[in-house]
């Protein structure tokens, strides 16, 4: 993310959140803490822990994703989550509106660049 000049964020698209998890599950049966950690890698780098395991418990209960307890050997069991046929069909529907709103920040990017460049000749 992006800082602005007064110090503060600018943040990511709004629900970013819920298609970069029907992504990731899609790659990968994973739990919640190993999500945290892939979110970066898409551009989430700061997202709140509360944040995800509600968008996750929405989309269980939505039928998008599956989650059930896996014991583990080094410590208490976790939650882990994959993928449904619906969260797949979802994430081929989000994924569009992902490529749309790329464009449009492509397009936002180049004006942005024409008008700098008008300002400043320099660069």
């Amino acid at each position: 993310m992006m800082a602005h000049p007064d110090g503060g964020d600018i943040g990511g698209p709004r629900n970013y959140l819920r298609p970069c998890l029907l992504l990731l599950l899609a790659e990968g049966t994973s739990h919640g803490y190993e999500l945290l950690e892939q979110l970066a890698d898409l551009g989430l780098g700061r997202t709140d822990p509360g944040g995800l395991y509600r968008c996750l418990r929405a989309m269980d209960e939505e039928g998008l994703v599956r989650s059930a307890w896996e014991p583990s050997t080094s410590g208490p069991a976790r939650r882990v989550y994959e993928l449904t046929d619906e969260g797949r069909e979802w994430l081929h529907v989000l994924a569009g509106s992902v490529a749309d709103l790329a464009r449009s920040l492509a397009t936002y990017g180049r004006r942005y660049r024409l008008v700098a460049e008008q300002r400043d000749p320099i660069r």
